[in-house]
């Protein structure tokens, strides 16, 4: 009779384990995944409730939601689109796919990104015609890695209602204070602009030594890249090669209404 004990068992019984866990394991993920998927959909849109200043704690998000239009917009040309669908269409996804991104040029790469999507989504709070705030998505490298968040605007597309980063992997106590709500305070009722009618660029960017103007942010303390990549990917995506023709557009129809 054959040990129990020899290589050929242990290595069946090794064998079946890896089998039945791969299964549960498999099978758990399936199980999950419509889960994690809703709570991935829920840390959206509660970002983007906080970074407008609307979040209510214990309320349902998707009630408070329905205060909000998302729009996908052409960043080329600046227009709404409705080629796709914004609760489905994922700009960081696409701007991984070549066939729905373009390259950015080392000139034009401020925010270290190397490829950027062809559309991206926007979202308006209350009317969509004139809308109290136009919330966008910004990401960019800081020091350690991509840095993810959402920027509020006022209706005007210029006064910065706040910022918010909920993906990043900056240092805790340096750069990590990109979470740190005093330090987010600081973004509220700035410019983006100093001058809308002189070059469109944008202004906004964050300085050492104490913000002396509408268009400066205190630099993180001790966190002069982190400082530097938030610096480059704001001025990034309110510039031309993000969301620049879009808020110009919007500004010149806000105007002629």
């Amino acid at each position: 009779m054959a040990s129990n004990n020899s290589i050929k068992q242990i290595l069946i019984v090794a064998f079946a384990l890896c089998i039945v866990c791969s299964v549960i394991v498999s099978t758990a993920a399936v199980a999950l995944r419509p889960l994690q998927q809703a709570n991935e959909e829920n840390d959206r849109r509660s970002n983007i409730l906080e970074v407008a200043d609307m979040l209510e704690p214990g309320q349902s998000i998707d009630e408070q939601f329905e205060q909000i239009t998302p729009r996908v917009v052409e960043l080329r040309t600046g227009e709404y689109s409705d080629e796709l669908d914004p609760e489905t269409y994922s700009p960081f996804e696409a701007a991984r796919d070549p066939a729905q991104s373009r390259t950015l040029s080392g000139e034009d790469d401020i925010a270290g990104l190397s490829r950027q999507e062809e559309y991206s989504v926007v979202y308006l709070v209350g009317d969509e015609d004139e809308p109290e705030q136009i919330i966008i998505p910004v990401r960019g490298q800081g020091l350690w890695g991509l840095m993810r968040g959402f920027l509020a605007l006022e209706g005007d597309g210029n006064t910065i209602v706040g910022i918010t980063f909920y993906s990043h992997s900056e240092t805790p106590g340096l750069g990590g204070e990109v979470d740190n709500p005093r330090w987010k305070a600081k973004w509220e009722g700035k410019k983006v602009y100093d001058d809308l009618g002189e070059d469109g660029m944008p202004d906004i960017e964050l300085v050492k030594g104490g913000a002396s103007s509408e268009t400066e942010i205190d630099a993180l303390s001790g966190a002069t890249l982190t400082s530097n990549g938030v610096t480059d990917l704001v001025q990034f995506w309110l510039g031309e090669n993000g969301f620049g023709p879009y808020l110009d557009r919007f500004r010149e129809s806000s105007e002629g209404a």
